[in-house]
């Protein structure tokens, strides 16, 4: 098992004394006095135990582990989706402090964008397929935030879920193109009991939706193929943006997008 891709460990953290930023100025006098090697956890907050498996990776890894929480506005195709997301600041505070993390940032959207988003980072092959061709310049969010937490955090190590398979591909193949001294590391997908990808969308979840939110995973690692599990997720009542099987160097993987009323669930299994 490598780095790049493995199951969480059972290690339990230590609480210590958590440092948590606004300002940049604040975090880059304080970054300049950490020791290395320092992991990252970039969060966008409504934390669960898919990002705390992310930081007990870095805490095994790392001297010295942090995190960001930021509702990135730019990757947001759909201001509704923006105005519903979760945020649940206070909580997610007491969860990395309890993690034993050294520190929270808490960046400004005019610290990161003083440029008004005139100046962003895109991809123009990948960043347009499966989740790319149903949220317009989506993938243009994400680039550009985590090239800039990159920037200003320069982590050794960056931890990423396998859920978000397209957007750890592309953040890996940034971090080559830019050629930026940080490695991308890729945790597995955490799941709960029945299945269901862990994701802070799950929150907006109503119960009837949430019961019927595992067969997502269940059907899409059981079809035959990629068609088939588009007609059995239609058939129990997902609507279905894309089924498809998607090859790279670590190998085959099913990539699915589909929703239960306004809430698009992403999950990826790895195919033999």
């Amino acid at each position: 098992m490598t780095a790049a891709s493995r199951p969480a460990p059972s290690a339990t953290p230590v609480s210590v004394s958590m440092k948590v930023f606004e300002s940049l100025q604040d975090w880059r006098a304080w970054r300049g006095t950490c020791g290395g090697p320092l992991g990252f956890v970039p969060t966008m907050g409504a934390l669960h135990r898919g990002h705390l498996s992310l930081l007990q990776h870095s805490l095994a890894d790392n001297a010295v582990t942090v995190a960001s929480i930021y509702v990135n506005p730019t990757q947001f195709n759909n201001p509704d989706d923006l105005e519903k997301y979760p945020r649940t600041t206070e909580q997610d505070l007491a969860l990395l402090r309890d993690a034993g993390i050294a520190a929270v940032f808490l960046p400004r959207y005019a610290e990161l964008y003083p440029d008004q988003y005139r100046y962003r980072v895109s991809e123009n092959a990948l960043s347009n397929r499966f989740c790319g061709a149903h949220r317009p310049g989506h993938f243009d969010g994400v680039l550009s935030v985590v090239l800039k937490l990159f920037n200003i955090v320069a982590p050794d190590r960056a931890y990423f879920g396998e859920k978000d398979y397209q957007q750890l591909t592309l953040i890996r193949g940034m971090v080559e193109a830019f050629m930026l001294p940080v490695q991308v590391v890729g945790c597995e997908t955490v799941r709960e009991s029945d299945g269901l990808a862990m994701s802070s969308r799950n929150l907006r979840l109503t119960p009837p939706q949430r019961k019927l939110a595992p067969e997502l995973y269940r059907i899409v690692s059981t079809a035959p193929d990629s068609a088939s599990a588009m007609t059995a997720l239609h058939k129990a009542g997902f609507k279905v943006d894309y089924v498809e099987d998607f090859a790279d160097s670590n190998g085959l993987r099913r990539l699915s997008a589909a929703s239960l009323g306004d809430v698009r669930l992403i999950d990826n299994v790895a195919l033999q």
